[in-house]
């Protein structure tokens, strides 16, 4: 049953609500923060908000002001204000706020039963259409709803048509194979193969023969003809994870492959034609290990025709709780928990996490949590975080530090957006590039140094 939240200080009113809504699952709230409470906590479908609240019942401003902190909150939610009889004039700029519609006291039992419903009918039929985007949004297998990451796939749906080379930058776990996968899965070859390898996790003796396959007797132990994964992926694509850890001798090998499309399997004489898309992924700093003479500069220019930059966890807003949300389903199906959701302390810890691990730490956290948790809904102790403090206790008084604080988060924001080009960073950031160099000097942004 859909949740109802009633915001109103006249205790008459919420006894009279109570009683004439007994059909639905209500909640009560009589002031501003004791509702956004309620609202963070059962997040209502609905929500009758009485206009006059305290400290001053004969002034709107209160009432306006939760509607806006509601719609910041909960932008879906319907919220049906409730005004006097003489107070039209706020109702309607209530309504252009974002509330779904107006009730002039006095309460009619029928009518605002009527009301509710058709904004129940709504919100659920909005609800439908909201999980119908997210399983299919423009690169299926992406999770998000954040700017950076829509940006992003946009740009990765445009080029997923084309045989283009694709280089994805990303820290470890930011979903890298996700994105490849996507791009294989919209693209012209998704019928065929996709094959993945990750450079940094075979041997460098053996990854020349992983790649490229080996002939019969080529060394010892080659009994018979084996193909690499080059060839395995022929018609398909191909994604080398990690191609900042490929050897430097082989990288001549694969910048042939990549120019003339053929291939030559260790002890063998023939050419081989392949036909193939190939992403590549990494989470190192190429352009400064083309600088260290560690990455060929030819190559890297050949891998990354276009290049992604992948935000981590941190920086994708409240990206954090949808995808919570998306691996609570998958996992409490696969245990068979019945688990329904998180707590108040879970939500806020999640969205305090610095998430160092990315998404790969988020699977973990809410796999563990799923297995052990004892209640009917996962805190912030079963996820191993430390729930948020309440904001009095947070709240940094040091006017410089919190300057600090929000000018690194917005030039972090900016470079990961503008795809690590600092020309564009400063230009997102409405400064000159000099300026920029300053502010990540005095923030001792070293992984952004490289770029500078």
């Amino acid at each position: 049953m859909d949740k109802v939240l009633v915001v109103d200080d006249d205790l008459g009113i919420q006894k009279q609500l109570k009683w004439a809504l007994s059909e639905f699952d209500t909640v009560f709230a009589a002031d501003r923060s004791a509702a956004i409470a309620q609202l963070r906590r059962f997040e209502p479908a609905v929500v009758t908000l009485d206009l006059g609240l305290p400290p001053d019942p004969a002034n709107a401003s209160e009432g306006l002001k939760t509607l806006q902190e509601i719609m910041s909150l909960l932008p879906r939610t319907k919220v049906i204000v409730v005004t006097g009889n003489n107070d039209k004039e706020n109702a309607l700029k209530a309504i252009s706020m974002g509330a779904y519609d107006f009730y002039q006291k006095p309460i009619d039992s029928d009518t605002i039963n009527i009301l509710i419903k058709r904004a129940l009918n709504l919100a659920s039929l909005e609800h439908e259409n909201h999980l119908l985007t997210l399983s299919n949004p423009a690169m299926g297998r992406i999770i998000g709803n954040s700017e950076a990451i829509q940006n992003i796939s946009r740009k990765a749906e445009k080029i997923a048509s084309t045989d283009i080379s694709v280089l994805l930058l990303g820290e470890s776990g930011t979903g890298k194979e996700v994105f490849a996968r996507s791009i294989h899965d919209h693209s012209q070859r998704k019928g065929k193969a996709f094959v993945a390898i990750n450079c940094a996790s075979i041997p460098e003796n053996l990854l020349e023969s992983e790649l490229f396959g080996y002939e019969k007797g080529a060394f010892t132990g080659a009994n018979k003809t084996t193909l690499g994964k080059i060839e395995t992926a022929q018609g398909g694509t191909l994604f080398l994870d990690e191609i900042g850890d490929m050897p430097l001798g082989l990288q001549a090998k694969m910048l042939r492959f990549l120019q003339e499309r053929v291939i030559e399997r260790v002890g063998g004489r023939n050419e081989i034609p392949v036909d193939i898309r190939v992403v590549c992924a990494t989470h190192r700093n190429l352009q400064t290990m083309v600088q260290e003479e560690t990455f060929r500069e030819d190559l890297f220019y050949r891998v990354g025709e276009i290049v992604i930059s992948i935000p981590p966890l941190r920086d994708r807003d409240e990206d954090v709780i949808l995808l919570a949300r998306t691996f609570l389903s998958q996992y409490k199906e696969e245990y068979g928990n019945k688990i329904k959701g998180f707590s108040e302390d879970a939500i806020e810890a999640m969205l305090a996490h610095p998430w160092p691990g990315n998404i790969r730490e988020l699977q973990n956290k809410l796999k563990s949590a799923v297995v052990l948790a004892e209640g009917n809904v996962i805190n912030a102790d079963d996820l191993s975080l430390v729930a948020k403090k309440s904001e009095e206790d947070t709240v940094v008084l040091n006017l410089r530090e919190v300057r600090e604080q929000a000018e690194s988060k917005a030039i972090r924001r900016a470079y990961h957006q503008s795809e690590q080009n600092i020309s564009k960073t400063a230009e997102l950031l409405g400064v000159t590039r000099p300026t920029l160099y300053s502010l990540i000097d005095k923030y001792h942004l070293e992984d952004l140094k490289a770029n500078a």
